[in-house]
């Protein structure tokens, strides 16, 4: 699984876009302005970027020169044009790929896979999951929260790795307890209750005031970075 950014100002291309490429086994974050998206490309360091070259506050081109001087990150450009000159622009700039407005998740994914493939390890991209201030580590199943370690049970990890694996994306217990209890849902809910209260309790925040962990009444749970919902 990829972690990547999608810095698209369109929310009609941008949400079908972060469904379908979750379907297809990345983690996808977003950022609809080329600040906030140069912000979570340095703090967040995605395994790969996808960049709308039209956006609102700043050129996409010169966000792409900006990224460049302080990031290795691979990079796919979104133009809706499609000649040559342009193509060659964005690849000078430090692209690594590029694909032409409309396009398909399909295509999206067959290029990021590729993309992934010629970057340095060979298309086996960091599996750290970092949202926000939090990264959680599947090799070494440890997790820390703005620098500081946070012990976890082995169970309370594998919930927060199966949340951390699908920012934004509200989750619900019939799922976690398939996943992650490898049990068929059905009075067993409190389960998932009892162990999100002790997994808020470890990450300093309550359901009252959550910051990483928010209840979707009636639906499930949903992780998320604070800078996503403040």
């Amino acid at each position: 699984m990829a972690r990547l950014l999608l810095i698209e100002d369109d929310l009609g291309i941008r949400t079908p876009l972060i469904r379908a490429l979750r379907e297809r086994g990345h983690a996808v974050a977003a950022a609809s302005t080329a600040m906030a998206g140069l912000r979570d490309a340095l703090e967040d360091r995605p395994d790969l970027v996808v960049l709308d070259l039209g956006l609102p506050d700043l050129d996409g081109r010169e966000l792409l020169r900006m990224l460049r001087a302080v990031s290795a990150v691979p990079v796919i450009v979104a133009t809706a044009r499609d000649d040559e000159t342009e193509i060659v622009r964005v690849l000078d700039a430090g692209a690594d790929d590029y694909v032409v407005k409309p396009f398909t998740a399909a295509q999206l994914d067959a290029r990021a896979r590729a993309v992934l493939r010629r970057a340095p390890g060979g298309g086996t991209p960091d599996p750290t999951l970092v949202v926000g201030g939090l990264r959680v580590d599947p090799r070494s199943r440890q997790v820390t929260l703005d620098g500081a370690q946070v012990e976890l049970t082995p169970r309370e990890f594998d919930l927060l790795h199966h949340l951390a694996a699908r920012p934004g994306q509200v989750v619900t217990k019939r799922e976690l307890l398939s996943e992650v209890w490898q049990i068929p849902y059905g009075g067993a809910d409190k389960t998932v209750d009892v162990h999100l209260s002790w997994l808020r309790r470890k990450l300093g925040e309550s359901a009252q005031e959550p910051r990483y962990l928010h209840t979707v009444r009636g639906v499930g749970v949903r992780l998320e970075s604070p800078r996503a919902t403040g």
